[in-house]
């Protein structure tokens, strides 16, 4: 839908609400006057006239005001820029209750050719022109400038030497076949283009860990991404990308994820023999330990546990970041799932003098899951809300159907809780608060990897949490009757997905 269909539309709901408005207080008079006053038929008869005649002249002021909005911002854009002695304030585009994004890019276009009209000749355009380009090109970071066809109009000196090319190379180039971008979700350069475009004047968005796949196997590139959108430029600017290269950080965090996985791949095949010596030892010889001795086997074997969710996690986090880890989603009884990955996590808890309660509500529907990579996520907050405890006791998961028919985990606990302004880091990759570091173990990953296994089910995963009064983490999966359109394109009944893939961003390249 246009700008002015837009405009249209809601100016005829605006009238046919006045008007049904003028009828109905009409009718309520008549209404009221029938079982309730019982004036004389004269009287009332005057009464509804001037009824009939002052609403009328009411709702015309008002639908007058409200239908000139977009006019008279216009006629203050113009008189506001044209020459005289007469000041008028710039429209306040922002308080517009109708018509705002017609009258904004209406507006926008009456100042670009106003400022066209100052430079008239050729040579002060051109001084202008050659002023812009002074700063572009020396602006310190890779500036891409595309049309609406998303072909490179503009790239400075840096854009070329980021890419290895020439600026003559550049131009009139499809930015797809320059920038052969892939995103760490499905949150793209071209998923925002194709949602702001016809819909905003302008537009702006910011993206994180882009990757730029090099054809001739040159180191790849790293970078964030900035795009400001700006719809109907006169000159045919649409979108303008901006580089921010962050290669070398990026890439460390890449190498130590993989240094750890390296190492600690070593440790699964003695972490398997351990957790099998301690169960051999419980089964055999529990019951002849004295109570001492007991409670360090259990010790022992909850210590194991946690080891093993470090383990997984390191190389799990290995394969998210090399797009190595897919996951087989099946229907599963999600509450079989839920008790499974409590009962791996009770001995633990139990240790810590910390009880797990667990409530599951009745008829859930069966969900499309990963059984083992959902079972992570689910241990991971265990594991979080065990370590976050605190002095409290008592940790609650419970599992319901929320409003949007998506099958609902939260894990609480009553412990320190989370600072808000840590909040919005918690499921980066090695973000740790740096005020309890020291005294509670971890890696940083746990909640990183949990995100990327959420998201690869088509779930969300929150947090909601107060400092001093604990935390509550949950996440959503769907319902398996959700999924029954994509299995029916999969091969032996299973859906395949990557955990994190890199999304690709080419697919309005036409060669």
């Amino acid at each position: 839908m246009d700008n002015f269909e837009q405009l249209r539309n809601q100016v005829r709901r605006y009238l046919f609400v006045m008007l049904l408005l003028n009828n109905v207080l009409i009718i309520e008079a008549w209404w009221a006057n029938v079982n309730y006053f019982h004036i004389n038929d004269t009287i009332f008869l005057i009464v509804i006239s001037a009824l009939g005649l002052g609403l009328p002249i009411v709702f015309a002021l008002a639908t007058a005001g409200y239908v000139l909005q977009p006019l008279k911002a216009l006629w203050q854009a113009i008189v506001h820029i044209a020459p005289g002695d007469r000041p008028v304030a710039a429209p306040k585009l922002e308080e517009l209750r109708v018509g705002r994004e017609l009258v904004t890019n209406l507006c926008r276009q009456i100042y670009q050719m106003a400022t066209q009209a100052e430079h008239p000749s050729d040579s002060a355009q051109g001084a202008t022109d050659t002023h812009a380009r002074f700063i572009m090109n020396n602006l310190p970071l890779p500036v891409f400038v595309v049309d609406a066809n998303q072909t490179i109009v503009f790239a400075n000196e840096h854009a070329a030497e980021y890419l290895g090319n020439t600026t003559a190379d550049l131009i009139g180039t499809n930015v797809y076949s320059m920038l052969d971008m892939s995103f760490p979700s499905t949150n793209t350069y071209d998923t925002w283009l194709a949602g702001v475009r016809g819909k905003n004047a302008t537009a702006t968005s910011y993206w994180e860990r882009v990757r730029l796949n090099i054809a001739d196997k040159r180191p790849e590139r790293l970078f964030d991404l900035a795009a400001y959108y700006n719809q109907g430029n006169v000159a045919g600017l649409e979108t303008m990308l901006v580089l921010f290269d962050h290669t070398e950080e990026y890439s460390q965090d890449d190498q130590a994820v993989s240094f750890m996985a390296l190492a600690v791949h070593e440790l699964r095949t003695p972490l398997t023999l351990l957790r099998g010596y301690i169960e051999v030892f419980e089964d055999e010889v529990s019951e002849q330990l004295p109570p001492d001795l007991q409670d360090f086997m259990s010790k022992m074997q909850a210590s194991a546990e946690q080891l093993t969710i470090f383990v997984n996690n390191i190389l799990n986090v290995a394969r998210v970041d090399d797009d190595q880890m897919t996951l087989q989603l099946h229907e599963e009884n999600w509450p079989t799932i839920v008790r499974r990955a409590v009962d791996t996590m009770s001995l633990r808890a139990t240790v810590r003098g910390i009880t797990l309660e667990t409530t599951i509500a009745d008829n859930l529907p069966t969900v499309g899951v990963d059984r083992v990579g959902i079972q992570e996520v689910i241990n991971n907050l265990i594991d979080n809300a065990i370590k976050y405890s605190g002095n409290s006791k008592k940790i609650a998961i419970d599992v319901s159907l929320n409003k949007e028919g998506l099958v609902e985990t939260t894990v609480r606990d009553w412990g320190m809780g989370i600072p808000t302004s840590i909040v919005p880091n918690l499921f980066s990759k090695f973000y740790r608060d740096h005020r309890n570091r020291a005294q509670i173990g971890g890696t940083g990953l746990g909640l990183y990897l949990s995100k990327a296994i959420v998201a690869a089910h088509g779930g969300n995963i929150w947090v909601r949490s107060k400092e001093g009064e604990g935390s509550t983490f949950g996440f959503t999966v769907l319902p398996y009757v959700q999924l029954a359109d994509e299995r029916k394109q999969a091969t032996n009944q299973e859906i395949t997905r990557s955990a994190h893939g890199w999304i690709k961003n080419h697919s309005l390249y036409r060669r």
